[in-house]
Order: structure tokens, then C-alpha cells, then sequence
């Protein structure tokens, strides 16, 4: 296999703003999980100027994005087969997801895998347990998370795939794996009560586990949407600590439509900065519409939606999470979502695509501007490959496996295996 290497020059950038200064690696992305349906369906996307995208990926990549994030459910083709009315974007089962995240990491980038543990959409008002577990006790249930995480996360390294980030649930707020919608008492934690967080913890420690076992360099993210919620947020993070869950980041979800205005967000971060200190801080979760609001908005927001009023958002976030040292992640929910030479309705209104001309919005590049600073120049040279160089992926985990492809860094170069 023949190694195309380049002298790369890493540069620790102090950006200084006041009295503030960061040499952290910053990731920007999103979360792309529908983009092989978009693909499928005829998507046509455009650069900010309306010249044709070939490939999406590397033109993010492009643009200064280095991790995507891909959500997984355990069976969404037999929930979406046996509820015909069901939303079919929670389709993403792990035969779907392979392609999506192999695609991912040759382009160099860095994985978030997002496990939902359950057969359709996983968040605060729906942590409901996959149905082939239904029956399962709590142990039972305990053993089976774990050997479902452990098999997902072989089968992806099977297949040249190794995410640098993983979350054990998607919004657990309020734990998950509830049991039935049937069920009378659901098994749900809350902050108020001591109940059930020993049978959380337990779940997510199985998981977590195995996460370690598997993919040892990988990052675990504990995803709460509490934002603006800040003593909520602390007892969260508070009673996980005290049961031992072993995880590395907080991740946060935050819609200004949905949670607070800016300045919460603002709070809320120096308060975990405060108070969680130890724990660095993602948003895995954002967004805000180009036109007309979000189908179910509940926030009056500050920002006009436009094209326009969606920058601005993006501009004020950007400046927001720069202030806090302990914040080095910003993802961009759904922001493939493009109708454009498709059949599709172009109902949803807060990607980071327009869906009338398939072109990208101007909050695209601002988004990216979140990793200024973790830049590198590059000159191009050609040599074989050199036995007894220790690599690295971009996000400093170290790689085992020398001939998957990627981009990797060794002894001050930028090495591409294609």
C-alpha cells in the first residue's frame, strides 16, 4: 500500500479574547445519519456560490469540519415494518451505518457514534426498551446492553471503523431502557428521587465497559438536554459520579427554539465550568431554522428566521462557546437535511442547506470557524512506510491499525492512507 506523507508543521495557537486564552483542539461537524436516504432520493448539493457538490463529506471537510456524528437504533427495520406510521428517519440499523461511518473516517474525520438503545427515537419523553429486551430483568437487561455494545462496536472495527467518541444514549435526562409505553411505571430516574439511578447506572456502566474494552482510545459522552436547567444539570452529573459511571464528557443538546436564549446557554456552561470542571463540554446538539420556525417551537427566540437570522445565531454561538475553555465541540444537527431535486417536502427548516436551491447557507462556514486554531501548513513529499512509527488520528487517540484508511499523524507528518 503505498503511503502519501506530509510535513506537517502542528501549530499550538493561543487565541486570546480579553483575558481568555485556549490551545485546545476544537471539533465542529454535525450530525449527518440521513445523508445515504438524501443520496438515495437525488439530493443535489451546492457550495455556497451554487457550484455542484460531488461529495458531501470531503466537502465539509473542506470547509473546516473534522467529526460527524451518526445515530444508532438496535432494530428500526422490524419497529418500522410492524408501525407503518412510524417516522421513517429512524432507519439507521447497523447494516446502514457502516457505509456512512466508513466514509466518515477515510475522509479523515474524527466519529461520534450515537447509540439510542432503542428501536426508534431515544430523548427525554421516549427511552422506551428495544422490543426483542422487553421482557428481560434488570440484570438480564445489564448483561444484554453490554453484549449488544461490545458486538456493535467489533462489527464497525471489522469493517475498518473506529469511533474516537461514543455515547452510551442519546438525551438521558431522565435514564433510559423505561421498559413499554404499556407500562405503568416506567423506569425513569429524575433528580428528585433516588429511585432507579442504581438500575441507570448499572446500564450504562455495561455499556460503558465494553466501550473500553473495544475501543479503549475512544471518549464517552453522557448526553443530557437540560441546558439551561443548571442545578438539574449538577444533580445529574452529581448522582452518576457518585454511582461511578465512568465517562470523559458532558454532551449537551441546545435549540434556542426549544431551551433558553444565549446568555442561559452562557451560564450554564460557566456553571459546569464551576462545578464540573473536570469534565470538558460538547454541544452534540444545535441548530436554528434559514426561514420559517421549527414545527413545535416553545421559545420565543431573538434571532429572525432567515438566512440571515440563522448566521447570526451561529456567529453569537461560536463567540459564546470560545469564552469557556472546558467547551471544545459543536455539532450541527441534521445539517444534511436537503430537499432539493428531490420528492421530498423540505418541511424541515434548520439545516444548514437550503432546500429551494440545494446551496449551502451561510452559517455553514461560520459554524467552522469554531476549530480556528487547530490549523497546520502542509508541504507534500512521497516515502514508503516506516516501520516502528507510533501514529495518531487528528483527535490525538493513538492507532493501532496502520493500514486502514485515513489521515494519521507520525514524527511531525500528515500521513493519508488511501
Amino acid at each position: 500500500m503505498k503511503l502519501y506523507l506530509k510535513i506537517t508543521f502542528i501549530l499550538l495557537v493561543s487565541l486570546l479574547s480579553g483575558s481568555n486564552a485556549s490551545s485546545m483542539f476544537r471539533y465542529v461537524g454535525g450530525d449527518i445519519s440521513l445523508l445515504s436516504e438524501y443520496e438515495k432520493a437525488g439530493a443535489v448539493y451546492k457550495d455556497e456560490n451554487g457550484k455542484r457538490i460531488s461529495d458531501l463529506i470531503p466537502f465539509l471537510s473542506d470547509c473546516g469540519m473534522n467529526a460527524m456524528r451518526v445515530r444508532l437504533f438496535v432494530n428500526p427495520d422490524e419497529y418500522l415494518a410492524a408501525n407503518p406510521d412510524a417516522d421513517k428517519n429512524a432507519c439507521q440499523s447497523l447494516e446502514y451505518i457502516i457505509p456512512l461511518c466508513k466514509r466518515i473516517t477515510e475522509a479523515g474525520m474524527s466519529l461520534m457514534l450515537d447509540f439510542h438503545y432503542s428501536d426508534t427515537w431515544a430523548d427525554p419523553a421516549a427511552q422506551w426498551t428495544p422490543d426483542r429486551w422487553k421482557e428481560l430483568s434488570d440484570d438480564d437487561l445489564a448483561v444484554k446492553i453490554g453484549q449488544y455494545t461490545e458486538s456493535v462496536l467489533k462489527e464497525l472495527k471489522d469493517n475498518g471503523i473506529t469511533p474516537s467518541f461514543i455515547q452510551p444514549g442519546n438525551e438521558i435526562s431522565y435514564g433510559m431502557l423505561w421498559g413499554t409505553p404499556e407500562d405503568e411505571n416506567p423506569k425513569k430516574v429524575f433528580t428528585s428521587s433516588s429511585a432507579n439511578w442504581k438500575r441507570f447506572a448499572s446500564l450504562l456502566n455495561s455499556a460503558i465497559a465494553k466501550c473500553r474494552e473495544v475501543c479503549p482510545d475512544a471518549k464517552i459522552i453522557i448526553h443530557s438536554e437540560r441546558t439551561g436547567h443548571n442545578a438539574e444539570l449538577r444533580t445529574f452529573y452529581y448522582n452518576l459520579i457518585s454511582e461511578k459511571v465512568d465517562f470523559d464528557i458532558i454532551g449537551l443538546s441546545y435549540y434556542p427554539y426549544f431551551h433558553c436564549p444565549l446568555s442561559s446557554l452562557d451560564s450554564t456552561l460557566s456553571y459546569l465550568e464551576k462545578n464540573l470542571g473536570n469534565y470538558p463540554v460538547m454541544i452534540v446538539e444545535t441548530g436554528f431554522p434559514y426561514k420559517w420556525e421549527v414545527p413545535g417551537t416553545t421559545e420565543k427566540v431573538e434571532y429572525e428566521y432567515s438566512e440571515e437570522g440563522q448566521d447570526k445565531f451561529a456567529s453569537d454561538l461560536v463567540e459564546t462557546l470560545r469564552k469557556h475553555e472546558n467547551v471544545d465541540g459543536l455539532f450541527w444537527w441534521w445539517l444534511e437535511y436537503n430537499a432539493y431535486g428531490t420528492n421530498l417536502s423540505g418541511w424541515y427548516n434548520a439545516p444548514l442547506f437550503d432546500s429551494t436551491t440545494g446551496k449551502a447557507c451561510k452559517a455553514l462556514k461560520t459554524i467552522c470557524s469554531f476549530a480556528d486554531g487547530n490549523g497546520s501548513s502542509i508541504n507534500a513529499v512521497s516515502q514508503d512506510e516506516t516501520d516502528g512509527n507510533i501514529w495518531y488520528r487528528l483527535d490525538g487517540t493513538r492507532a493501532d491499525n496502520k493500514t486502514l484508511p485515513g489521515i494519521y499523524l507520525s514524527k511531525n507528518r500528515k500521513i493519508i492512507v488511501r
